[in-house]
């Protein structure tokens, strides 16, 4: 696997690789990587023979007070993952490599509607920073197809609709979200929590199968589900965030007749934010 930090240099790859008419996947992350990023870059083989990854914390994604200093860098491990899973080229550029003008000076991307929603509202400007890096992303490694996990389903959502409004011609492949044996979703976050916490973590995604197991019975009142399942959350001393029903197209709550639902959940746990969800057809 080749390492490369400039624009310069990938692009020098990325063009070895397209003149050998070498179909390219891509796998987008910000490092301190796990199993399910790594099966990210198994489903990338499925759709490419030339696999690219990205580590880049994306500075333009965090709001004030969020953990961006403290995010965790794992470069030289990730690398070595990376390379035994069979990834063929490495981009890990620095913020300056992707925003020589700094965050102030640069294009901002921002698709609308669907990024306010969720942990948009929780997190303004959030959604911005991550459609103007995956953007600038897509426009350096000019990949064939790119592989998201669904576990950030509405970043999914937003990434779709903006290769879908700016023409890009890549296939976005979402993957089921990768669990540990307890249910708890993989991320990067949880590294944070201790050991008690993770036992209690695994209660979101119980939370998240009971909502279904009810939604999928037609009476259901998806207002007095939410709450109910809140409350057994709070008591447990999860702080909520959010707890929604919502289309999973649209992302807009909703509403007690229809057929299709994503359940979207983000908690706080002591000081670490934990989000997860759930598709639900009835």
């Amino acid at each position: 696997m080749k390492i490369v930090h400039t624009i310069a240099d990938l692009r020098a790859s990325i063009s070895i690789a397209k003149k050998k008419s070498q179909r390219v996947a891509f796998v987008p992350t910000m490092g301190n990587l796990h199993a399910g990023h790594l099966s990210l870059v198994e489903e990338a083989k499925l759709h490419g023979s030339f696999i690219v990854a990205s580590i880049f914390v994306n500075p333009m994604q965090f709001g004030e007070n969020e953990d961006l200093d403290a995010y965790p860098r794992t470069l030289d491990a990730d690398a070595k993952a990376l390379q035994a899973q069979g990834c063929d080229l490495l981009f890990a550029p620095s913020a300056k490599e992707i925003y020589p003008q700094g965050l102030g000076g640069e294009t901002r991307v921002d698709v609308p509607g669907i990024s306010s929603l969720h942990c948009g509202a929780s997190r303004p400007g959030h959604f911005t920073g991550v459609a103007t890096v995956v953007s600038k992303l897509f426009n350096l490694v000019q990949p064939d197809s790119a592989i998201f996990g669904n576990k950030d389903f509405q970043q999914l959502a937003v990434i779709k609709k903006m290769v879908r409004d700016l023409k890009f011609p890549i296939d976005i492949v979402g993957i089921e979200t990768s669990r540990e044996s307890s249910g708890l979703a993989r991320s990067s976050r949880n590294g944070y929590l201790s050991k008690e916490e993770l036992e209690l973590a695994s209660n979101l995604y119980r939370s998240l199968q009971q909502c279904r197991q009810q939604l999928q019975q037609a009476n259901v009142n998806l207002k007095e589900l939410i709450a109910n399942e809140s409350d057994r959350l709070t008591a447990l001393d999860f702080k909520i965030d959010y707890f929604h029903i919502a289309h999973p197209d649209t992302l807009e709550l909703s509403q007690n007749t229809d057929t299709e639902f994503v359940i979207l959940l983000a908690v706080w746990l002591g000081n670490t934010r934990l989000i997860d969800n759930i598709r639900v057809s009835r």
